[in-house]
């Protein structure tokens, strides 16, 4: 059974992002390169944030963790992919950063999130593995609905015992700030799992949120910041928006501008992103795409999927 949800998550992955058109290569920078002068990420914004909560301890979790990154890579620049461990007393990480955007999420989902659930764009909680094809056909709706976005630009550098990242460049189609922010996401990648925690998956998750922090364009101010060093805006969060966070050995940072909480909870707007930018430092697979279209095939066909229907009514329970 586990391998077929294997390759039914695989394969669906593969063509969900083969049917939106020519596979992109994500902004991803090798490890191995140093950082001791500043790597600028991309001046984009289109990037769908896709989030996905989990836990360390959930069996169906630790099926989905190993295909995430081969996901990522798959839609390259067109999604931005980050997990949410909560505090709930028996996940083995519980970042307050994790808990505070899933807090972000329940404002309009209610604080009852089974595990795991995919949201793009903050919209139709997906849950477990026979929900990805419904996953998929959100991205690219969500690409269809997108008329505009804001371009957003930061730079990295890296000293012994820190990395630091500021915001470079900002330009807006989105006629009002008010009641917006902007967001920065540290994701760590292979996260090691502590050996005496409930695991019933591998040594590592990825894309976890260890830090974030948050300055609101309307008043210029720092409003939240977790697992950070340091957060800092002097002038303005347009133009020196920056933080601080203890080195990783592979991560990525992710800038957002989206809608405050305040605006979310009145009603006001909804939980959506303005603009999204990821720049990434981790290893990366080379392999073509037509050897994995081989290697996933050949994957279901072992595990006797003839045929791949979309599946509806995803089950909501923890498992």
């Amino acid at each position: 059974m586990k391998s077929t949800a294997f390759a039914l998550f695989a394969l669906l992955s593969l063509l969900g992002a083969a049917s939106g058109g020519v596979l992109v290569q994500a902004e991803v920078v090798e490890p191995s390169i140093p950082l001791d002068v500043a790597v600028q990420s991309s001046q984009m914004g289109r990037s769908l944030l896709v989030e996905e909560v989990t836990t360390t301890w959930c069996p169906s979790c630790a099926e989905i963790d190993p295909f995430l990154m081969g996901v990522a890579d798959a839609h390259g620049s067109r999604i931005a992919m980050v997990a949410y461990h909560p505090s709930d007393g028996e996940d083995a990480f519980q970042p307050e950063a994790s808990q505070h955007r899933i807090d972000r999420l329940s404002l309009v989902h209610g604080s009852s999130l089974s595990t795991p659930t995919f949201f793009v764009e903050g919209e139709n909680p997906r849950t477990g593995l026979d929900a990805w094809s419904d996953v998929q056909r959100d991205i690219l709706d969500a690409e269809l609905k997108r008329q505009g976005s804001t371009t957003l630009q930061f730079e990295v550098i890296k000293t012994e015992n820190h990395t630091t990242a500021q915001i470079l460049f900002f330009d807006t189609e989105y006629e009002q700030l008010n009641n917006t922010q902007l967001s920065f996401l540290v994701i760590q990648h292979g996260k090691p799992v502590p050996k005496d925690a409930i695991n019933p998956g591998g040594e590592t998750r990825d894309h976890v949120v260890v830090a974030t922090a948050e300055c609101d364009l309307n008043t210029t101010t720092l409003i939240n910041q977790f697992g950070m060093i340091s957060a800092s805006v002097n002038q303005s969060c347009l133009t020196d928006f920056s933080i601080t966070f203890a080195n990783l050995d592979e991560f990525s940072i992710v800038l957002i501008h989206e809608h405050t909480v305040e605006a979310i909870s009145t009603g006001a707007a909804g939980l959506g992103t303005i603009g999204t930018v990821e720049l990434a430092f981790r290893a990366r697979e080379t392999q073509d795409s037509n050897s994995n279209s081989l290697t996933l095939l050949a994957l279901a066909a072992g595990a006797g999927i003839i045929a791949i229907l979309p599946r509806k009514g995803a089950k909501t329970s923890k498992e």
